[in-house]
Parts: structure tokens; C-alpha cells; sequence
């Protein structure tokens, strides 16, 4: 089966207005291993080199790393660097899914173990604390009876026609609440709100950290997302498991979107969190290169 290769480099860069003494952070910056794509090697730096290093899975199953620095710096360089093999995904026909009712449904009587764990992803979380508000917005799509990936399709589909893409409009920090109401943000509000309107409706919904990398076709113009983190959304349908839409370029991410981690929400799979003891203020900057080496011919990925 013909797979895709990327390569793929992120550099954060922080620099402080004064001297950090000691620095902890906790990174998700290395793509999963799933049955779409395999991770075939990674490599993380840190400078100035840090003092304290460990691996370890999170309650999600994402790798992460705690990196414990204790040497005084001004200056904190993060870089992953990896290539991964990414498979073509099976996307099912949208009238061939089963209705959205019958997934909820599903999903909070099944006693399947994989349908269990979904049920989780239907509950508040950190920065989705009421879907039930979206509800309304939500409605127009999920009319009784649709197939469930008719209705997300159409779902992704307004929210791409609904919300103006403007790095300008929110912050990490922005609630979703205000999202919905300003109809502008980037790819982690959309996907935020996208999430939102489907547990609004019952449905386990997560959020997916990753990259994007992308080629604009002659006279097209590049999907937007590029060169740097993505952000899009998974649902999950019986029998079909875990299906990726992306309400930023209105898709279903497939060879070009390659996966970091997943959880409820960004506050669980955050790439980069730290403390810090001094530097009072910080500027950062972030260098993302995605490149695809091209298609090879593999096993499937498994």
C-alpha cells in the first residue's frame, strides 16, 4: 500500500527579559503511533541541556517528556524533529453510517470496551464546560434520523462558511462561549466549537493536536493551517471507530494530517507547558516545517 513520508522539524524558541533559574516543562511533541500513521523515528533537544529527562505515556496514551532544566538561561530552545509514515484512511460513505441517534444511543448503553471509552469524550471538559449551549447551533444539522457522517459533514461544513479564520481575533485563554458569539478565531477555537456542538448532541468528540502540510493546486489557494501546529476534531462511531473532520479547511484530514496527541480538550495535550522560577516576561517564536519526501510503498501501517 503507497504511504506517504514527511519529515518534520518544530523549533520553539523562548526568550526571557530576565535570568530563569530553574525551568520544568512537560512536552507532547511526538507524533502517536495509530493505525493511520506510525512515528519511524524522533529525535528531541533541549538547550541549554537539561538536567532531568523522562518519557512517559499520559492517561491519554500521548507521549510525553518532563524535561527539568537548572542551569540560568535567558534563552530556552525546544526542537523535535521526527519522520513519519502516514497511511491513506478509509473514509465511509455518508448515507452508509448509521443515524446519530442510534451512536448516542450507542455510545451511553454499549458496554463494548472501545465504546465505553468513548462515552468518556461526551462529558464537560476544561475549556468545553457546557456543549450544551451550542445545541442551538448545532440543530440545523443534526435533523432526526440523518446518518451521523452526513450530519458531522454538514456540521464541519458550516462552521467553515460560518467563522472567518483570523489569528487576531482570540487568545489561548478565549472561551469558547465567545467564539460561537464573534464567529472568528483560528484551527483550535474551530475545533473547540466543533467538539462543543457534537457533545451538545451526545456524541463522544475529542480534540486532535498535530501538523498539516499542504500544496496548493494551480490557481487554488493553500488550505489555511500552514506551517504551523493544526488543531482539528475526531468522533466516534460504532463500528467504524474514531473519524477525523477538520472544521479549519472543511475536510476529512487524511495523508496530510499528521497527529501529535489527543484528548478532551487543548488543555490536556498542550505541546509545551512550563514553570518557571524568574524571567519575568517572555517573547516566543515557533518554527514549523512539514515536508513530504513522497510516497513509498510499505505494509499498511498497523
Amino acid at each position: 500500500m503507497k504511504r506517504l513520508l514527511f519529515e518534520i522539524s518544530h523549533t520553539s524558541t523562548y526568550e526571557y527579559l530576565g535570568e530563569v533559574s530553574v525551568s520544568h516543562h512537560l512536552l507532547r511533541l511526538t507524533p502517536r503511533d495509530s493505525t493511520r500513521q506510525r512515528c519511524l523515528e524522533h529525535h528531541l533537544s533541549v538547550q541549554p541541556g537539561p538536567e532531568t529527562m523522562r518519557i512517559r505515556s499520559d492517561y491519554f496514551g500521548n507521549l510525553t517528556h518532563f524535561v527539568g532544566v537548572e542551569t540560568s538561561h535567558k534563552t530556552f530552545v525546544i526542537t523535535a524533529q521526527g519522520r513519519v509514515a502516514v497511511n491513506p484512511v478509509f473514509i465511509p460513505d455518508l448515507l452508509e453510517t448509521p443515524s446519530w441517534e442510534w451512536v448516542r444511543a450507542s455510545c451511553r448503553d454499549g458496554h463494548p470496551e472501545q465504546t465505553l471509552e468513548a462515552l468518556e469524550f461526551t462529558y464537560p471538559s476544561p475549556l468545553v464546560p457546557a456543549p450544551e449551549q451550542f445545541a442551538p447551533y448545532t440543530q440545523p444539522s443534526f435533523v432526526p434520523r440523518r446518518p451521523v457522517l452526513e450530519a458531522v459533514a454538514d456540521l464541519t461544513r458550516r462552521i467553515y462558511e460560518d467563522f472567518v479564520f483570523d489569528p487576531a481575533a482570540t487568545t489561548v485563554t478565549t472561551p469558547v462561549e465567545e467564539v460561537l458569539h464573534r464567529r472568528r478565531g483560528v484551527c483550535q477555537d474551530l475545533a473547540h466549537l466543533e467538539v462543543a456542538c457534537l457533545r451538545s448532541h451526545g456524541l463522544p468528540a475529542r480534540y486532535v493536536s498535530g501538523y498539516i502540510e499542504t500544496e496548493a493546486s494551480p490557481g487554488q489557494p493553500k488550505l489555511r493551517g500552514v506551517d504551523a501546529s493544526h488543531a482539528w476534531v475526531s468522533f466516534f462511531c460504532p463500528g467504524f471507530g474514531w473519524l477525523d473532520v477538520d472544521p479549519t479547511n472543511n475536510c476529512f484530514p487524511s495523508m496530510r494530517h499528521i497527529t501529535l496527541a489527543w484528548g478532551r480538550d487543548y488543555a490536556d495535550i498542550c505541546p509545551i507547558r512550563g514553570v518557571l522560577v524568574g524571567g519575568e516576561t517572555q517573547t516566543l517564536r515557533v518554527a514549523v516545517d512539514v515536508t513530504a519526501l513522497g510516497p513509498t510503498q510499505a505494509e499498511s501501517i498497523g
